[in-house]
């Protein structure tokens, strides 16, 4: 079983940045790909950044592309998502995720492991 806790959502101003945090239990967090979702109100979830165990593979949703970047630190067993140029669309919850597989993709079910969510606001 693996515990995921998000943290680092909030409110912001568009334009702004938020860096989202996901500290997972495993102590083999490094052998889980890594994943984000968010879910806007009224939305089914959807896929925002993936990253491969080592952190050499990376993948992003076009709503993101070229302003969000997902890192991960296996020492720390944490995952990271930063989140620049904000726009009022972004504005969801935001769930981390966890795939026992090297490198995992833009679907859910791929994911066997899931935090409880950080909610993300921007206003405009």
């Amino acid at each position: 079983q693996v515990l995921l806790v998000e943290s680092g959502g909030g409110l912001v101003q568009a334009g702004g940045s938020l860096r989202l945090s996901c500290a997972a239990s495993e102590r083999t967090f490094s052998t889980y790909a890594m994943g984000w979702f968010r879910q806007a109100p009224g939305k089914e979830r959807e896929f925002v950044t993936c990253i491969s165990w080592s952190g050499d593979r990376t993948y992003y949703a076009d709503s993101v592309k070229g302003r969000s970047t997902i890192s991960r630190d296996n020492a720390k067993n944490t995952v990271y998502l930063q989140m620049n140029s904000l726009k009022p669309e972004d504005t969801a919850v935001y769930y981390c995720a966890a795939a026992p597989t090297s490198y995992s993709g833009t679907q859910e079910y791929e994911y066997d492991y899931w935090g409880q969510g950080t909610q993300v606001t921007v206003s405009s």
